[in-house]
């Protein structure tokens, strides 16, 4: 079976939002596209307490995008963004969630931060996407979403480590790009562990 996963295609990543992706509202319409193609969607949502430890603010004398260990973690600090129950946090308006069949959450504890929807970003817990795509008896995964280089990434690439066929539908994912080249540089690395990355048009 296969399985369109949205990631964090929420009102914080979009243009005006908290942590904004340049054209990340250009995604919506091509998720609404494709949702009513499978039968199985499924949509990951950034859901930080707001004393998370991946904030700036919550690091005297520190700023967004400043780099930082945490926990002995590598951590770019973020601005304050998706905040459990914020407005921000919630989906962007224009996506028609009704078609969204499970929402997995991610990123609830203070103490690490979580890009991917499978896991935190040292992998010490999993989050419940796993074992509801093999409950479900899902093996190809269709991924789009926001970032890019953040969260897809590190999505596709526990996907594929998990052994999903993994696809990444590129022209329906934005990246952040702190650094110029991050952008493709993800979409090396995804390919070269071995996502297939494609086109909306692609997909029946």
């Amino acid at each position: 079976m296969r399985a369109l996963l949205l990631i964090d295609l929420q009102i914080d990543f979009c243009p005006g939002g908290a942590l904004e992706v340049a054209e990340g509202d250009l995604v919506l319409p091509l998720a609404n596209q494709l949702m009513p193609k499978f039968e199985l969607v499924v949509a990951t949502q950034d859901w930080h307490p707001a004393n998370h430890g991946s904030f700036a603010a919550n690091h005297p004398w520190r700023k967004p995008y400043q780099q930082i260990q945490l926990n002995g973690l590598d951590q770019t600090l973020w601005p304050i963004h998706c905040v459990q129950n914020s407005f921000g946090a919630r989906f962007a308006p224009s996506l028609e969630v009704e078609n969204i069949h499970k929402i997995v959450q991610k990123g609830t504890d203070p103490s690490i931060d979580s890009y991917s929807g499978f896991f935190d970003n040292g992998k010490l817990k999993s989050t419940e996407l796993h074992a509801y795509l093999q409950s479900k008896g899902v093996t190809e995964l269709y991924i789009l979403g926001l970032a890019t280089d953040y969260c897809v990434k590190f999505t596709v690439l526990d996907a594929l480590d998990l052994g999903y066929q993994t696809y990444v539908v590129a022209d329906a994912c934005r990246g952040v790009n702190l650094q110029e080249g991050d952008v493709d540089r993800a979409i090396e690395t995804m390919q070269t562990a071995g996502a297939h990355v494609i086109q909306t048009t692609a997909i029946q």
